[in-house]
């Protein structure tokens, strides 16, 4: 019995979605909940996994197309028997090993592909250390860096072969690559953002003694009875929430001529990944304790890597946090993720002298910046909200006192 494999049915505010990549042949035997292939949204990466044991006799839509829910990408024979890839017997021996290397390079994800291109390598050269011996970006970099290192010296040889020509100084090598669709919707976004908000950000600078001081003391014993890492991301998501709540405009929206003010505190999380920078909502962030935030955030930054993020992780939210300071930034101007009207940027801790107390002391310092929409936010409430948050951090009791 033949099975047609479809294009599920895609989230509502997904209209179309593109072939990222097919992980079986024809003529390949699957078993029943086998990933086929990956679809890529705009938001997410999907995976349409088998319905059956069976073998795959026909692909009708290539990686790098654009379907539609619905689309028939292939049949599925049920219970048939896989069938040996026709070769003529006086084929040459690298013919029949350029197959399997081509379709390899083409089983692995677009941010692969693209950095294999790049490089000017083969998928075939290089071992997998990701699931089902796939390529990860990691693989590729490690293996294009041990090239770089210089080879031990070899006896010389009788006729030295002739050295590639040379790079021509002045050469000017350009290379076309397509947007893929979550950089294409980034880039959709950025724009929404830029000339619909009329964006302004303020900044602090924050004392993060106080609070290394209790991670220091607690960080073991934080791990060993919750079974997570305490972060500095925790005590930045609760000293948000305080600012919210004292607040109320910066965790509202606009709606046409309307303010919307949110009852509840759903604070994304922008997490880098493979496929670009995408922000997971932590719900309810008023309710969970700082063993549960940092828990959320760990599970979204893992299930980034593996492009398990679901619509809905990634649906909603009233404010936003994004840290360049795990990538080294000093200072940047976050941009509101529209329809939100304030973000925290966190940066770079830097110990550097401050004066405390008529004293100058070293601190661990990070600045702190809030972009905000100044059609319905104030510069007055947007300071006061930058400093609660700072208030909260230099003194975490208050975090726990709720003052």
């Amino acid at each position: 019995m033949a099975i047609e494999i479809k294009v599920p049915n895609l989230p509502e505010s997904v209209s179309s979605a593109t072939i990222a990549a097919w992980h079986v042949k024809p003529g390949e035997a699957v078993q029943r909940d086998q990933n086929l292939l990956d679809l890529e949204t705009d938001k997410v990466m999907l995976e349409v996994p088998a319905l059956d044991d069976g073998v795959i006799t026909e692909i009708r839509i290539q990686a790098g197309d654009t379907v539609h829910s619905g689309d028939i990408l292939g049949i599925l024979e049920v219970g048939g028997a896989a069938a040996a890839a026709p070769q003529a017997a006086a084929a040459p021996a690298a013919e029949a090993s350029a197959a399997p290397a081509a379709a390899d390079n083409d089983a692995q994800g677009p941010a692969v592909r693209k950095l294999l291109s790049e490089l000017g390598l083969s998928a075939a050269q290089i071992s997998g250390t990701g699931k089902g011996g796939r390529l990860t970006v990691e693989d590729v970099k490690a293996h294009a860096a041990n090239a770089r290192k210089p080879a031990p010296a070899a006896a010389p040889a009788k006729a030295a072969a002739p050295a590639p020509a040379p790079r021509l100084p002045g050469a000017r090598e350009e290379q076309r690559v397509p947007m893929t669709r979550i950089r294409a919707r980034i880039a959709e976004r950025l724009l929404e953002a830029k000339n619909t908000t009329a964006m302004l950000t303020t900044f602090n600078e924050v004392d993060l003694k106080a609070v290394s001081e209790l991670r220091a003391r607690y960080k073991a014993e934080f791990e060993k009875a919750h079974g997570t890492k305490l972060g500095f991301m925790s005590f930045f998501v609760r000293a948000t929430v305080e600012a919210l709540k004292k607040y109320p405009v910066l965790n509202a929206s606009v709606d046409g001529s309307d303010i919307i003010y949110h009852g509840y505190y759903d604070i994304g999380i922008a997490v880098s990944s493979e496929r670009g920078l995408v922000v997971p909502i932590l719900r309810d962030a008023d309710q969970l304790s700082l063993a549960g935030i940092e828990k959320g955030i760990a599970d979204f930054g893992a299930r980034a890597k593996a492009n398990k993020l679901t619509m809905d992780d990634l649906t909603g939210g009233t404010f936003s946090i994004t840290n360049g300071g795990v990538f080294g930034s000093m200072m940047s101007t976050p941009i509101i993720n529209p329809p939100q009207s304030a973000i925290l940027g966190m940066h770079g801790i830097t110990e550097r002298p401050v004066v405390v107390n008529g004293q100058i002391e070293i601190r661990p310092m990070m600045y702190l910046a809030l972009s905000y929409d100044h059609r319905i936010i104030d510069g007055k409430e947007a300071v006061l909200g930058l400093r609660t948050i700072k208030e909260c951090l230099e003194d975490p009791a208050k975090l726990l006192l709720q003052l």
